[in-house]
């Protein structure tokens, strides 16, 4: 199976971990979704604090 793998210092999709993991995200399923690696991250990451700010009551 082919995975993906989002290069944040090149910020370019690699087919399969070529580069330093400390330098990836991934590995993801399509070219695609690997291309929206950053929007994906920032996405859960708003989730994320959203349900952390709901759970404590700061909302």
């Amino acid at each position: 199976m082919v995975e993906y793998w989002y290069n944040l210092r090149t910020r370019e999709v690699e087919t399969g971990p070529q580069s330093d993991y400390s330098q990836l995200m991934g590995p993801y399923a399509t070219r695609e979704e690997a291309q929206r690696a950053l929007q994906t991250a920032a996405q859960k990451t708003k989730e994320w604090d959203d349900k952390e700010r709901r759970y404590l009551g700061d909302d």
